[in-house]
């Protein structure tokens, strides 16, 4: 039992990285028209012009 429950643990963990990675890049993509993507903010945030 022991086994069956540590090779389901093993084996989703690759899976639930790979969703977190595809939903930041997801976000990523999705800003307005002159935002960008501030992964310190983690939201979009205005271009600047300076």
């Amino acid at each position: 039992m022991k086994r069956l429950v540590l090779s389901i643990a093993l084996l989703s963990s690759p899976l639930t990285a790979w969703a977190d990675c595809a939903s930041r890049h997801q976000q990523a993509m999705s800003c307005a028209e002159g935002m960008r993507w501030d992964a310190q903010a983690n939201a979009c945030v205005p271009v600047s012009t300076s």
